[in-house]
């Protein structure tokens, strides 16, 4: 199991290093790729794990790579189309579809939600997964954020999860979120089920190039 691990994480760095250099020599292509690498650190009661993502878009064309994030020692794939606008009101709305392959093998169609009005954000991911070897498995996961950010570099609000990934007593974790940023950094902490059992704390870091 751990050499399967191992394989599967080697696979999602090579792919995400194959991606950003093809994408950084090809100098036809009228639109610039923007990628975000992100790494979730799980710190829960007698244990740690580090969730990492990668998204990457061209014009409207995404992709996401990710692994412990649908199951433990599991990798997935994702293709998707942003549709994006507004103004004072902004939105950018992404369906996905997706093949997810580790302790968990199936396939699974995503939506990405991201709204925006004057300081506020509500952010929105969900996915259904079709279990491959169980259909008793089959599994709906959501992580929604709202925030308000009083400063461009700070944020603040409140967050559920729903995953497969890491399960208490309560089917919906309810937490808290801080976050701050400068130019291509950003950090949010989150504390889930605060006055609950089992509550846990997630540290997540991204980047922006």
């Amino acid at each position: 199991m751990k050499k399967k691990a191992l394989f599967l994480a080697a696979v999602f760095i090579l792919l995400c290093i194959t991606n950003i250099k093809a994408q950084e020599e090809d100098s036809i292509s009228q639109y610039k790729w923007r990628h975000n690498l992100a790494a979730n650190f799980y710190i829960i009661p007698d244990d740690f794990f580090i969730l990492p993502v990668y998204q990457g878009d061209l014009d409207r064309f995404h992709m996401e790579m990710r692994y412990n994030y649908e199951d433990r020692q599991s990798f997935s794939l994702w293709f998707g189309y942003n549709f994006s606008g507004g103004n004072n009101f902004e939105y950018t709305i992404t369906p996905m579809a997706g093949a997810v392959m580790g302790n968990t093998n199936g396939l699974a169609p995503g939506l990405e939600i991201t709204l925006g009005f004057y300081g506020f954000e509500l952010y929105a991911e969900s996915e259904y997964i079709f279990d491959m070897d169980a259909r008793e498995d089959n599994f709906y996961y959501n992580w929604t954020d709202l925030s308000y950010s009083p400063l461009d570099w700070m944020w603040f609000g409140l967050s559920i999860q729903r995953t497969k990934l890491y399960q208490t007593d309560l089917e919906i974790q309810r937490g808290l979120l801080l976050g701050g940023g400068y130019k291509w950094f950003g950090i949010n902490g989150y504390l889930y089920n605060i006055g609950w059992d089992d509550p846990y704390f997630i540290l997540s870091l991204s980047l922006n190039f």
